[in-house]
């Protein structure tokens, strides 16, 4: 199996935000009670012509023009999210159309949840190793506001739309780690196609109590498997599901702040979209150089959880 670097990062965010504020005219909820539990703030919703299938195909787009490849080069297009704007053709299919990618290539969605884009990332690697091209495009999408039940405040104030995406290289020797998991469960779930109701269901108190187990398992796992530390690390990307989660870790680890970017107050929970969205933003606010080591950790419902260290080898933000 070859290793993988990222080569260039997109993302398609929805134009309407609603704050909590908005939130609070339509259930019994305020800014303080949402931001002190969760850390966020506001969220982006589709409207109009906007939909899970445009955010993906214009994450995709834009990782795909930043990384300076002909179309030729592409090998495949795997796409992770659990709202596609179709049960079938997969999201991947109508992207590859509407990119004018070649036809001879493997292109399909995954299902992971909030983990599915560093899953996804260990599919494209397997693909292009069994191919004969070195680029891939990886993209985690959501549409969430779709399925979120506005009745109930304890979910429907946590979630937002968007995508984000990666082209990625592989190559023999590239320097690879990772950890895919599950700890099988219905904590989240969303009924399947051809429910009166489809909407998301979630045990938050037992979600929390996973969450703040899986993230250092998978971390644990991958300094084991690769011999290096907290200290190697230049940014721990994690899903960016609740701002406590993410502190709890820190101090888990007595480590920087600076590590563990935190962006769920302005998009709150993305699912799939979650982690390649705050790598896109880190990468467009010059944060992530060249070289730089990432650690992806993504954990959702499933109970799905993984983790993914590699570089970043792109070019820097001018």
């Amino acid at each position: 199996m070859k290793g993988i670097e990222i080569i260039s990062t997109g993302a398609g965010i929805p134009s309407k935000v609603m704050t909590n504020d908005d939130f609070a005219k339509i259930v019994e909820t305020d800014d303080e009670w949402i931001f002190t539990r969760t850390g966020i703030r506001e969220r982006h919703f589709c409207e109009g012509d906007e939909n899970n299938l445009k955010l993906a195909t214009d994450a995709a787009k834009q990782a795909f023009e930043r990384a300076g490849i002909s179309r030729e080069e592409v090998g495949c297009v795997v796409c992770a999210t659990v709202t596609p704007t179709y049960a079938s053709p997969s999201t991947a299919c109508l992207i590859q159309k509407e990119m004018g990618l070649p036809e001879d290539i493997p292109v399909l969605d995954i299902n992971a949840a909030c983990a599915g884009f560093i899953y996804g990332l260990e599919v494209a690697r397997g693909l292009l190793s069994a191919g004969d091209k070195k680029y891939g495009i990886v993209i985690g999408v959501e549409q969430l506001s779709k399925v979120i039940d506005m009745t109930d405040r304890s979910t429907c104030v946590l979630f937002g739309d968007g995508a984000g995406a990666a082209v990625i290289r592989a190559e023999e020797g590239l320097p690879y780690d990772n950890y895919l998991g599950v700890k099988g469960g219905l904590e989240i779930y969303i009924e399947g196609v051809g429910s009166k109701s489809s909407t998301v269901h979630m045990d938050g108190k037992a979600v929390f109590r996973f969450a703040v187990a899986a993230i250092p398992k998978v971390m644990n796992a991958i300094f084991e498997k690769s011999g290096k530390t907290m200290e190697d690390v230049d940014h721990c990307i994690c899903h960016q599901a609740n701002a406590r989660i993410i502190d709890h870790v820190i101090k888990k680890y007595k480590a920087p702040t600076e590590k563990f970017y935190k962006n769920m107050e302005h998009y709150g929970n993305t699912s799939a979209a979650s982690v390649p969205t705050a790598m896109n933003e880190m990468w467009e606010k010059g944060m992530i150089k060249t070289g730089d080591n990432l650690m992806l950790v993504g954990f959702g419902g499933g109970l799905t959880m993984a983790g993914a260290m590699l570089r970043f080898k792109g070019e820097e933000k001018k």
